[in-house]
């Protein structure tokens, strides 16, 4: 079996400085839209369902005047890591399970979750779970990245990839990630039975400096592209390099200027 068929599989998701390289950075900005979207009143309990590095906590911090927002995360790392960056006493982190809130039935008025539900087993028990946690009439949301359409950055380097190893198809979240779909996403609300179901598109700039400024954080080893880059030999690395570097669509002074698009849903419990 290729490498990249088997251990590329193996995804990594626990070194903070690398995910904000490759991801959070991104998910920022995507995160302030989302709150302020949500545009609930001051003053409620949030969960963060699968905060990571804190992206989506900060956001809830600086848009929404919560009185409080708990974030989970099943790696430990992450939460180390969100932990040491947000400071702010209404903010608390604790490692648990999304598809298991065992001890979160009816504590929050506002449950979210962001770039978190392709990554699950069961998508169902995680809305399930949510919902649980959540007080009657209060609100569950998410959002994931449109990773088979406008996720550009990302659909440049598996297009790329799978054109000198057509076994990196198998590693392209768009294909692996059928959830990550504006109409999946709504038909799986009203499906667990929330009410006022409601979706939206957000789009971020993804622009990077130069060739370089894009390329690096696939050598972070944090998540899957960089994973499959991780494995490849040097020959086969440097190879993917180049024609990447031939695809972009690179500025005369080597800026790239793509685009994120993140799909989102929300509902009433």
């Amino acid at each position: 079996m290729n490498a990249s068929q088997n251990d590329a599989r193996i995804e990594a998701w626990a070194r903070g400085d690398s995910y904000e390289l490759y991801m959070a950075r991104w998910s920022r900005l995507v995160a302030r839209d989302f709150v302020r979207w949500l545009a609930r009143p001051p003053g409620l309990r949030w969960l963060d369902v699968g905060c990571g590095t804190g992206a989506l906590v900060q956001a809830i911090l600086d848009e929404a005047a919560p009185a409080a927002v708990v974030g989970i995360d099943r790696s430990a790392e992450f939460v180390e890591y969100a932990r040491a960056q947000i400071q702010d006493a209404r903010a608390t982190f604790r490692i648990a399970d999304a598809q298991d809130l065992v001890t979160e039935r009816g504590a929050y008025e506002t449950v979210v979750s962001g770039l978190v539900l392709n990554f699950v087993a069961s998508p169902e028990r995680v809305v399930a779970e949510m919902m649980r946690a959540c007080r009657l009439n209060g609100r569950v949301a998410l959002y994931v990245w449109d990773y088979a359409g406008k996720m550009e950055f990302l659909r440049y380097f598996w297009d790329t990839a799978a054109d000198l190893d057509p076994a990196a198809r198998e590693l392209d979240q768009g294909a692996r990630f059928p959830v990550a779909n504006a109409r999946r996403l709504w038909e799986l609300f009203l499906d667990a039975g929330l009410n006022d179901v409601q979706s939206r598109v957000f789009e971020v700039p993804t622009h990077f400096r130069n060739f370089e400024a894009y390329w690096t954080p696939f050598l972070g080893g944090e998540g899957s592209a960089p994973s499959y880059v991780a494995v490849l030999s040097e020959g086969k690395r440097a190879a993917l390099r180049e024609a990447l570097r031939a695809r972009l669509p690179t500025a005369r002074d080597g800026s790239i200027k793509l685009t994120a698009r993140a799909l989102a849903v929300r509902g009433t419990r």
